[in-house]
């Protein structure tokens, strides 16, 4: 199959992309040493605990779109589902520093991993910043949850949102870089994900689609990068996709009636709001049988896979604390919230 994208040489594709990116938005971006892949805002606040994330594009809003105010201060930005350099997180670190340290939160993929806590040695050893990390990773389809002291092996997908949205807004309120940390590992814990892919993507450097599916399959519990889910075969309809996906998500969480959460629907690329808003529509009322309270709703795309067909459906559990965070007012180029309605 021939690439049809908007590109000139696929090599540039991620610089050019920047550029763009910055003449768009001038009033909340600027990059640090004239590297346009390191990514800060232009609102730094003096005192503030400075929340920085990073990994590769391909999934925009996510990064770098979260970066403004009440969400987060700095992203390094990598190549097309590859990771940024250490190098370069360490520069935005020192960048978005303002005396009372640096959170780190990143998705479960080994390259962002090695080259995150390099970059916090660095910044520790050689700057005398005091990091955290906080690694979000919450698919249900890659993994069983984490047993106490056991490493965590679920991938990091678009339910990282949550985590941006509650620790951002925690920074905004100038708690210390130990409560902000805390509030992050708490909410990645109360957080999971699955989504359902309809076609694959083609990563511009490749030039041919990364997988293949039929035109009459889907995939269940495949990853944001075309990593294997839990079931290939044939298209179902919406309700019985709906059906397949949030019962495990809801007992991953453990939730009971009378619990309450937040909603993620997020397209992951080519899939139409129109079939999104189906698919919230059926959550809300599967939710609403179970005895499950909504917090609040987010539909459209959070974190996508360049032109991937899909979409995947996260809860974040909450309690009072998150539900203050998640109201919380947030202004960034690619996600504006206005605060406590809902």
């Amino acid at each position: 199959m021939t690439m049809k994208k908007f590109i000139n040489q696929p090599e540039r594709f991620i610089d050019e992309m920047l550029y763009g990116l910055y003449a768009a938005h001038p009033s909340y971006y600027t990059c640090v040493n004239e590297d346009a892949h390191c990514l800060i805002t232009k609102h730094k606040i003096a005192g503030k605990v400075g929340i920085a994330t990073g990994g590769g594009s391909g999934h925009l809003p996510l990064f770098l779109g979260y970066v403004g105010k009440g969400m987060l201060d700095g992203c390094s930005v990598g190549d097309v589902f590859q990771s940024p350099s250490s190098e370069q997180m360490l520069d935005v670190t020192k960048a978005i520093d303002s005396g009372a340290g640096v959170l780190y939160i990143f998705g479960n993929y080994n390259g962002d991993i090695f080259n995150f806590q390099m970059a916090a040695e660095m910044a520790e050893m050689e700057e005398d910043i005091e990091v955290r990390l906080s690694i979000a990773g919450e698919d249900v389809a890659s993994g069983p949850r984490a047993k106490e002291q056991e490493k965590n092996i679920r991938r990091g997908v678009a339910g990282i949102f949550f985590v941006y949205k509650c620790a951002g807004a925690a920074a905004a309120e100038m708690l210390p870089l130990d409560e902000v940390y805390r509030i992050a590992e708490k909410t990645k814990l109360l957080v999971a994900t699955m989504g359902v892919a309809l076609s694959p993507c083609t990563v511009p450097r490749i030039g041919h689609p990364s997988f293949t599916i039929a035109d009459d399959e889907m995939e269940i519990g495949m990853g944001i990068h075309g990593e294997a889910g839990i079931r290939r075969g044939k298209i179902c309809s919406a309700d019985d996709i709906v059906k397949e996906i949030v019962p495990p998500v809801m007992q991953d969480l453990q939730l009971r009636r009378d619990d309450e959460v937040c909603v993620l629907i997020n397209g992951l690329g080519a899939t139409p709001l129109e079939e999104q808003y189906l698919i919230t529509g059926l959550v809300h009322r599967l939710l609403k049988d179970a005895g499950i309270r909504v917090h609040r709703t987010y539909v459209g795309e959070y974190a996508t896979s360049l032109e991937m067909t899909g979409l995947s459906i996260s809860l974040l559990k909450v309690d009072e604390e998150l539900k203050r965070l998640m109201d919380a007012a947030a202004d960034t180029p690619m996600f504006t919230q206005f605060g406590e309605s809902k």
